[in-house]
């Protein structure tokens, strides 16, 4: 005979906890937003390489324009003294004046442009090629080295005919000497940068 089963019908518990809470939407907006400032951030850190040639532009002419008169300067120092040497010019007066003047643009404290040199920064898509060297190594040419140069100059005028005059070229010939040492260290703190993102881009042209 079959044994008819008694087991009680099966009845599905209903639980007995709090119901689950859904997150409110605002949770989801922050959600999106971090995710986004994320991604932003990610993209800064990973530049492309037209943004890095743009930057390294913007750059190297922010460095030439906040150095231009004081290069200028003593280029023009240089020049007015070499046609008073040659006999082009006897005009001693302007000569002296151009070279005074080159010499205080050399100085940040007279200068606005190379005291908002001491401000530059390159960018963070530049950080690898620590450019901030660059800045440093081109403030250190023009003060003192470019300035004392045209201050040689005045010297160099003021001593013609002078027994000091052959003491005076020695030391404008020697601060040359270390104005041209001087540029080849702000030209090697930019090379990297050059030839590695744009081989065409021009460093500030430093004369002396």
């Amino acid at each position: 005979m079959q044994t008819t089963r008694t087991d009680p019908p099966y009845i599905p518990l209903r639980s007995s906890g709090w119901p689950a809470r859904r997150a409110p939407k605002w949770v989801f907006a922050a959600a999106a937003v971090l995710l986004a400032i994320g991604v932003a951030i990610g993209l800064a850190h990973h530049p492309t390489a037209g943004q890095r040639a743009t930057d390294l532009h913007t750059f190297l002419h922010e460095l030439t324009t906040d150095v231009q008169s004081c290069s200028g300067g003593v280029r023009e120092s240089l020049y007015v003294l070499r046609q008073i040497d040659r006999g082009a010019s006897h005009d001693m007066t302007t000569a002296t004046s151009v070279a005074r003047t080159a010499a205080a643009n050399c100085s940040p404290a007279n200068n606005q442009l190379l005291e908002d040199l001491t401000t530059v920064q390159p960018t963070e898509s530049l950080a690898s090629y620590h450019l901030g060297r660059a800045v440093t190594a081109l403030i250190d040419w023009a003060a003192p080295r470019a300035g004392q140069v045209a201050a040689d100059v005045v010297t160099v005028l003021a001593s013609r005919g002078q027994p000091g005059e052959a003491a005076a070229r020695a030391a404008l010939a020697a601060d040359q000497r270390k104005l041209d040492r001087q540029r080849t260290v702000v030209d090697r703190a930019l090379a990297p940068a050059i030839r590695a993102i744009d081989p065409a881009a021009k460093p500030p042209v430093l004369y002396g």
